[in-house]
């Protein structure tokens, strides 16, 4: 802390204000210097821990008085701002966690609200954010294929329509908590969105938009894992940030088996040579090729988002 020689720091005991020990900071005439914990306001206050303070001086008349009254705001404004680890992120979310599991709905609008929250709790810090859904809430063209006699090409196809309807739940509810946002497409839809082009995707993400790349890759067969993947090499992310049911990846299914073990941190190679499956093979040869972290972790955890992007220790970091 910077304070001006004149006046020095020390503990001194109150007799009359219940023998509290109080630690002392002065006024130093800097108005623009913070000290570690405590703002230095104008008008020559003086912020302490306790009720009261008081304050002497090296033989100068203190800028108060014997007492100044304690804010208790102090401590709160002087905090430093949070600062995150990551500064630009593909958040990939699951169409599934939009679904309402009790009554079927697809889009469910208590869950829809949650989920923008906890993405704009992330916006809030500065953050630039791309994200993928995905449509599985609504049609996955591979199930399609196997189970509702459609074509793979024409259920990817839908896949892709259902991620843009997904994508537009969350510009529409995103926009209504004061988030600005941009919904790209890979398949052209002139009416809905912008096309998918790489450099207005970064220039609307340092101008704080919030950008949703919707209908996939625009090509079948590929999932929107994939899509993340190519979007995060695409506009250089610091991250991957895949949200599941589940709080990492663990070395066996942990809905199976009790004594399933969870990794903290996991290479590439790792994960390939104990066969783990964090994303299909096109998406992870993808992260791996270019470097690409990604971090798998459980959506459904209050704050999970914003305490991955503070670079606390949430769910599981595979990288090289």
């Amino acid at each position: 802390m910077l304070l001006q020689p004149e006046w020095q720091v020390r503990r001194d005991s109150n007799p009359d204000k219940q023998n509290q020990n109080l630690l002392c900071y002065h006024y130093t005439t800097d108005l623009r210097e913070r000290g570690r914990k405590y703002h230095f306001r104008p008008a020559r206050q003086v912020f302490a821990v306790g009720a009261f303070c008081r304050c002497e001086s090296m033989g100068l008349t203190p800028p108060m008085g014997s007492f100044i009254d304690f804010n208790p705001m102090a401590d709160q404004l002087a905090d430093e701002p949070a600062q995150p680890k990551f500064k630009r992120i593909v958040l990939k979310l699951s169409g599934e966690a939009l679904r309402n599991t009790e009554t079927g709905d697809p889009i469910d609008g208590d869950i829809l609200q949650t989920v923008c929250t906890e993405v704009k709790k992330v916006h809030d810090l500065g953050v630039q954010i791309g994200l993928v859904v995905g449509g599985g809430n609504i049609f996955r063209g591979q199930l399609g294929a196997e189970h509702r006699n459609v074509d793979r090409t024409t259920g990817d196809t839908m896949g892709m329509l259902a991620t843009t309807i997904n994508g537009l739940a969350l510009m529409d509810c995103l926009e209504k908590n004061g988030v600005p946002v941009r919904v790209q497409t890979a398949i052209p839809m002139d009416k809905v969105a912008e096309p998918f082009i790489l450099r207005r995707a970064v220039r609307h993400m340092e101008k704080g938009r919030v950008v949703i790349f919707v209908a996939g890759t625009g090509n079948p067969y590929f999932s929107t894992d994939t899509t993340a993947a190519l979007r995060a090499s695409e506009i250089h992310a610091d991250v991957i940030m895949k949200a599941t049911k589940v709080d990492g990846v663990y070395d066996k299914d942990p809905m199976k088996y009790d004594d399933a073990v969870r990794y903290e941190h996991l290479s590439f190679s790792s994960a390939l040579s104990e066969r783990l499956k964090i994303m299909d093979a096109t998406a992870f040869s993808l992260c791996m090729d270019n470097d690409v972290p990604i971090l798998v972790f459980n959506m459904h955890e209050p704050d999970s988002i914003l305490n991955a992007v503070l670079g606390k220790t949430v769910g599981t970091l595979v990288h090289e």
